[in-house]
């Protein structure tokens, strides 16, 4: 999708990780002026420097600056640590501006964020965002968003500048609703498929042979697709997502689902396999290392 022409915006951004990276860099080509906060967890700003981007240390500062504030961070304590801490965003944020939320969140507190973006006079979207940093860097992300139509229609333009598709999901929390949705549906799928590869290891059954077979029957599809390099090659460079925040996803899922009264019994075995992943490969393991932890670990 093309971001439509539009004058520049100033807009204030915490969280340039490997996903707000992408984003800034796509701000700023779409000419947008923009600022964001000095953090230990950004990636190197030298590029985005360079390219006129300024910055600010404390959140408040860069709310005042800002038209819309856009969040990219961890999960929803680093969101409400960032806009309701001391010095946060909503200490600063001007009347009428727009909080949006790039981050993957609690829904429960996405809906009392809103509240306070409100009761502090300005406005939010819940716009968490699915694929990868490559799409990231390219301003071809997909954008799940929650809030009030009129305001997202407002605000297209702008997601349009580092998003190729933009669904509004409906009102405020939906997003981050949907969001958690789909990641229990990719991730469940790449720790069935990985468990599957791992007895497939133990059972002298080929790597080739397994995905041959699967691709063209009913395990085919994108999370097939994602491991295959990594089953073939050992090559991780198709999806790297940390098993820590793989677990931390599926951890906001099944709170979602209990909030809801939902069943989660399949949920919590994947939960329960991610946190196993964790545990004996680290927090930075990757969720394809998946496949070789479950394959050198015996049941029971």
């Amino acid at each position: 999708m093309q971001a439509t022409a539009q004058p520049p915006r100033q807009i204030g951004m915490i969280g340039i990780g490997l996903m707000g990276h992408g984003i800034a860099s796509n701000l700023v080509k779409h000419g947008h002026r923009l600022a964001v906060l000095e953090h230990p967890g950004n990636q190197p700003l030298e590029a985005l420097k360079a390219a006129g981007v300024s910055t600010h240390v404390r959140a408040s500062d860069l709310a005042a600056a800002s038209e819309v504030v856009i969040l990219c961070v961890t999960g929803s304590p680093q969101v409400e640590a960032v806009l309701l801490g001391a010095d946060g965003v909503l200490q600063g944020l001007r009347p009428g501006a727009v909080v949006i939320d790039c981050s993957t969140a609690i829904p429960t507190s996405t809906e009392r964020i809103a509240q306070a973006v409100q009761a502090a006079g300005g406005r939010f979207l819940d716009a968490p965002m699915t694929r990868t940093p490559k799409e990231a860097a390219e301003g071809r992300l997909n954008l799940l968003v929650g809030g009030d139509k009129a305001l997202f229609d407002e605000c297209r333009p702008l997601l349009a500048c580092f998003a190729e598709n933009i669904s509004h999901a409906g009102a405020v929390g939906a997003g981050h609703r949907m969001k958690l949705l789909h990641n229990y549906v990719s991730l469940g799928f790449v720790a069935l498929l990985s468990e599957a590869a791992a007895c497939a290891q133990r059972s002298g059954i080929a790597p080739e042979v397994f995905v041959d077979i699967l691709a063209k029957g009913g395990g085919g599809g994108v999370a097939l697709e994602r491991l295959k390099p990594f089953l073939l090659n050992g090559d991780n460079s198709s999806l790297r997502f940390a098993m820590s925040n793989a677990q931390k996803d599926l951890g906001y899922y099944t709170t979602m689902a209990g909030d809801a009264g939902a069943v989660g019994v399949i949920a919590d075995a994947v939960l329960r396999t991610f946190a196993l992943g964790v545990a004996e490969g680290g927090p930075q393991a990757g969720v394809l290392d998946l496949v070789t932890l479950l394959a050198t670990r015996t049941a029971g």
